[in-house]
This record gives C-alpha cells, structure tokens and sequence, in this order.
C-alpha cells in the first residue's frame, strides 16, 4: 500500500522563506502545493520567527506571492510571546522590538512601559533595526532590577537582499552577556509558537516544513513531530551529512507533499 504525505497528516505547519517565497519571490510550485492542501481539506499555518511584521502584513505578503494566505492563519513568534506573557500574568513589558510585537503585545492588554522606565515585570526583546545602545542599557537595567528576560526569537541573523543583518538573537546576546541571565525564547526551535501554530491550525496531527535544520527540523523533532526538509532555502541535501538533526522526510521541493511512498508500518 501507499500514499503520499498529504494523506497523513491533519495540519500543515509552512515556515515562510526558502519554503514559500525567497525574498520577494515566489518558490515554483508553493502556491499550488497550499491550494492542493485546502481542496483535500487539509489544514494549514504560516509561521515566521519575524517579530517585526504583524500577522497582516505576512499574510498580504503571502497573498502577493500567490500563496492563498488568511490573518488567522499566522503564527509570528510576536503573537506566541503576548500569549506566552498572558499565560504567566504579566501586566507591562519593556519591549526592544518593532510593531509587529508591539501591537501583539497592546493586543492582549500588556502595557509597554516608558524607554526611561526604572521598573518593569518584563523586558521582551525582538528583531529591531531602530535598536540602540539607550535600549539595550535600559533593558539590563530593568533585568537586572528583576523582570524576566523574553526573547521573541534567538535568530542570529536576518537574511537580507544585501547580506546578513543583525537579528534579535544579537540583541539578546548583547543583553544576556551584560546581565549573565538566560532569556526564556519562544521561537522556533523553541515549543510555544510551534505549540501555537498548531493550535491555530486546529490540532491533529501535524507535519513542519521548513528549509532550516536548525530551527524548523530541530523544533518539530523537539517536540516529536514528524518533518518535512525541503531544498527550496537555505539547506543543501550535503548539510545533512554528520547532522546530529534529521528530518523525517526530504524533498527538493512541496510537490513532495503529493509523491506516493510506502505507508508507514
């Protein structure tokens, strides 16, 4: 007997670039792989470590690509963070980040505090390309003083038309040296927005797909999720040699979504 990956799973969990678009392009065949999904009454969500960008604007980049792509349907590590401060009974935050968290943040009722603040039960910190050093002075501050250190996100780098620009994890890094405290991260590889995401796919059994071993693999195998490794971004078919992290499954591109393959035992 057979039958392809599509047949399986419940929910379809799609990192963004290198998997749907990269850069402002669309990836040959992704569009179409989505549309196939939702006619056999699949499930999907569109997850993006970005803090940046507000679950709109992913959306109406999607849409710009030819990917069928609805508000609901995103889970940004901003939104997994407001849930997760929510959670924990937090009433204002200290955010180094841009409007995507901020807005995610005001969203759930969390106050954002004053950049000259002496206290705060927060400090949350995301990608921010208006990050400077009164920010990241103020955020070990207030760490120090005793709010808990969140990061949207630990991404080194943001992968840019131009190069590598920093990313929120080399803010954080800037503040966890500083005050020698861990922050607690939510994005991928960490379980709260990849939790979130399937939840807002409505449950069931899902399958992640992404193009990154280290977050996108690493999370779904973190969580004993099965995985999808496409070759579309920034993943060669040699990077998985010797990797201490492998994927359930790898395809050079979606349409291994819909290749017949053994069933499972």
């Amino acid at each position: 007997m057979t039958a392809n990956l599509a047949a399986r799973y419940d929910a379809f969990l799609f990192d963004l670039d290198g998997v749907l678009y990269r850069g402002h392009e669309s990836i040959p065949g992704a569009a179409e792989a989505v549309e196939r999904l939702r006619g056999l009454g699949k499930r999907v969500a569109f997850v993006t470590n970005n803090s940046s960008r507000t679950p709109e604007v992913v959306a109406e980049a999607l849409n710009a690509v030819g990917v069928q792509a609805h508000t609901a349907e995103v889970e940004t590590s901003a939104l997994a963070t407001a849930d997760l401060l929510v959670a924990r009974g937090v009433t204002d935050a200290f955010v180094i980040g841009e409007e995507g968290v901020r807005e995610a943040l005001r969203g759930v009722g969390i106050a954002i505090v004053a950049a000259d603040a002496v206290s705060s039960e927060a400090v949350v910190v995301g990608w921010d390309r208006q990050a400077d050093y009164a920010k990241l002075r103020t955020a070990c501050l207030l760490v120090e003083r005793g709010a808990w250190l969140v990061a949207t996100n630990a991404d080194a780098s943001y992968p840019a038309p131009d190069g590598r620009w920093p990313g929120a994890g080399a803010l954080l890094a800037a503040i966890e040296t500083t005050t020698e405290i861990r922050a607690e991260v939510v994005g991928k590889p960490h379980p709260p927005i990849l939790r979130s995401a399937l939840d807002r796919a409505g449950g069931g059994r899902p399958l992640m797909i992404g193009d990154r071993i280290e977050t996108d693999i690493a999370g779904a195998a973190g969580l004993g999720w099965d995985s999808l490794l496409v070759l579309t971004g920034i993943t060669r078919r040699e990077d998985l040699v010797g990797s201490p992290i492998e994927p359930t499954f790898v395809g050079d591109d979606l349409s291994t979504l819909f290749d017949e393959r053994p069933d499972e035992p």
